[in-house]
């Protein structure tokens, strides 16, 4: 069902959703409809068939995301890389894929093994690079992934020119717009066809759930998802639809304080001697501010930071106490990663090598503790005698 118009800001639609209170018993939350089958009065098909087609708890995330985004229909899958899956989807035997050359690793994956399985080349290009994406570009180019900021080395593709591009030459834009979320990045008012989200991530926000989200502005693209979608069936559960429209409530308080934690200490992590360089749109010294401001409301709540040296890696992982070391982001607490073992695994040695993800490279994202506690634990963890 297509997302209804709603007038409010985004932090109103995060409480108030696409459903604000259940039409049957006026519930303040939409409820668990767990049912996998509905019934046909007289034999006749009414709103709703059966789950993997449509589901009220799960509709109501799905009209919300697109609600958030601009789009006019949403899909919410079994995870972040289903949502990928169904995007992609649009693509064809013979077609052509350009992606960014850093990206997440779970995407580098599906792009490398599952697609070239469909007939679907794909191309790695800095996107950042409008020059080198043009020179990228084939005959049978049909469509461009974008990640902006990257996962995890935060290159800042021009999102309006990629789409300007893309759209004079007929090419499909897809968007992973998981770090930003819609509060801080709406890509389809910047020209975007369909964008995408590890709702597992800062949407649902509690790392208790697997879940993806899609949404599209285009009508053909939204039927052309729906059918795929409710195909394959790789559709998101009633109980975690229930948690994830339960954790996109809260989204703009939860952001806004791991945004400024996350802030807070990319500046004191550049300070730092064992930190020789951080990642982080919001520095002074951020290379690509401009073209993220441009498009952006905020530098968000993930950074990376490279340690001076190899050795400090395994003891930042061993004596950090306050953060979930993990292959994860968005959650209310914060989480550190280690890219080269953890995110990006996937990913050969030497192609990470090419990528400039380097054994060192860890990436952070800050949750909503007290900043000072989580500064003097990675402080503690980072220092080495001497230093």
């Amino acid at each position: 069902m297509p997302a209804p118009h709603h007038p409010h800001k985004p932090a109103t639609l995060l409480v108030h959703q696409a459903v604000d209170r259940d039409p049957h018993t006026g519930a303040s939350a939409v409820p668990i409809y767990q049912a996998s089958t509905f019934h046909h009065p007289g034999g006749e098909c009414g709103q709703y068939e059966y789950s993997r087609g449509a589901n009220p708890t799960r509709e109501n995330v799905e009209q919300t995301i697109a609600l958030l985004e601009g789009g006019i229909q949403g899909f919410a899958t079994s995870s972040g890389m289903a949502a990928i899956g169904v995007a992609l989807s649009l693509l064809h035997s013979g077609d052509h894929l350009i992606v960014p050359s850093d990206l997440y690793g779970g995407t580098y994956r599906y792009v490398t093994s599952v697609l070239p399985q469909q007939g679907i080349q794909c191309s790695f290009v800095n996107t950042a690079d409008l020059e080198a994406l043009k020179a990228a570009l084939q005959p049978n180019t049909r469509g461009i992934l974008l990640e902006t900021p990257s996962n995890p080395l935060f290159t800042i593709a021009d999102i309006r020119a990629v789409a300007e591009l893309a759209r004079e030459r007929n090419i499909l834009t897809f968007i992973d717009n998981t770090f930003m979320t819609p509060l801080l990045q709406r890509p389809i008012p910047l020209g975007i066809d369909v964008v995408i989200h590890s709702a597992t991530k800062f949407l649902g926000g509690h790392s208790d759930l697997l879940a993806g989200l899609v949404t599209t502005a285009d009508p053909e693209l939204a039927k052309a998802l729906k059918r795929f979608h409710n195909s394959f069936g790789a559709v998101l559960s009633p109980f975690d639809s229930f948690l994830l429209a339960r954790g996109m409530k809260t989204l703009k308080i939860r952001l806004e304080t791991a945004q400024s934690n996350a802030g807070d200490l990319a500046l004191r992590l550049q300070q730092h001697p064992s930190v020789s360089k951080v990642y982080y749109p919001g520095l002074s010294d951020f290379a690509q501010a401009d073209t993220h401001f441009r498009q952006a409301n905020g530098p968000g709540a993930v950074l990376a930071f490279e340690l001076a040296s190899s050795d400090q890696v395994k003891a930042l992982l061993r004596k950090l106490q306050l953060p979930i070391i993990a292959p994860s982001l968005g959650g209310v607490e914060t989480i550190v990663t280690h890219c080269w073992s953890m995110s990006h695994a996937a990913i050969p040695a030497e192609v990470k090598k090419e990528m400039g993800i380097s054994p060192t490279l860890i990436r952070l994202c800050a949750g909503i503790e007290d900043v000072d506690d989580l500064w003097h634990d990675l402080e503690q963890a980072l220092h080495t005698p001497g230093s």
